[in-house]
């Protein structure tokens, strides 16, 4: 019993480190519930900023660099980790074919207006949005962001059962794993529909085997005196330097966007 509670937590540890990266840092020493209002902040400006407002979007991506050189966070990280964007950005290379409007000749492909500002606002602001989601998540532990989102008032009961599935998903992976070696050790295959009386079952055996070790987990930490609440080890407030401090990124691109609609570029 022992061994498999240590085996539990270890998994739970690693799925929620698996994207954090360890540097000392200040980002990463700012409290996680500000780095989030700080990175919805950012997206919310960026998002609202016209494509053509070109001088504006180098001014975003320029700050976010810098951002990313404060979390030490290395750049060929950083392009990796991007790489998720990738099918946003097939999508976005499709776009100018199709529309309506006003048409252009460009090598000799036919290009729709509309359609070819449609799909650079896609790549351009998902790209942003994309790097202050790794900046957040490699500068905060997947810990440290659920309570983050407690402290912001999302409703604790929703975030609690994130945590819980974040620290277990492992532990009920490994079940998994261990039923299909045990399935295949007995000769079986899964080849056609025939077979799918057999993974039927064994999801339901595997769903069962869940809620009971949710049950013991439960009634584990209630007798450590566990409410309903999870503890927090930041402090209940933050000065509002340190909120400044953290809503630096927004508070920059508030500004690169009404001085480039000022100036009109």
């Amino acid at each position: 019993m022992k061994i498999e509670q240590h085996h539990g937590h270890h998994h739970g540890h690693d799925v929620g480190e698996r994207l954090y990266l360890h540097r000392h840092s200040v980002i990463h020493s700012l409290p996680s519930h500000a780095k989030i209002v700080a990175a919805l902040l950012f997206i919310l400006i960026a998002v609202s900023t016209p494509i053509h407002k070109w001088a504006a979007f180098i001014g975003y991506f320029v700050i976010l660099l810098i951002t990313v050189a404060a979390a030490k966070i290395p750049f060929t990280l950083m392009f990796k980790r991007a790489l998720i964007e990738i099918p946003f950005i097939f999508f976005a290379l499709l776009m100018p074919f199709f529309g309506t409007g006003e048409r252009f000749e460009v090598a000799g492909l036919n290009l729709y207006r509309e359609g070819l500002l449609a799909g650079t606002s896609i790549f351009v602001k998902g790209t942003l949005g994309v790097i202050t989601a790794i900046i957040l998540s490699t500068s905060t532990t997947a810990r440290e962001i659920l309570r983050g989102l407690e402290r912001l008032k999302l409703p604790a009961l929703m975030v609690q059962i994130a945590s819980f599935m974040l620290r277990y998903v492992n532990v009920v992976n490994d079940e998994m794993e261990r039923m299909k070696v045990a399935r295949e050790s007995r000769g079986f295959e899964a080849t056609g529909i025939k077979h799918w009386k057999v993974l039927a079952t064994a999801a339901g055996a595997l769903f069962i085997r869940s809620y009971e070790r949710g049950e013991r987990v439960h009634l584990a930490m209630l007798s450590r005196g566990y409410t309903g609440v999870l503890p927090h080890d930041e402090p209940p407030h933050i000065p509002l330097t340190l909120w400044l401090r953290s809503l630096t990124l927004p508070i920059t691109a508030s500004l690169i966007f009404f001085t480039t609609m000022a100036l009109g570029f």
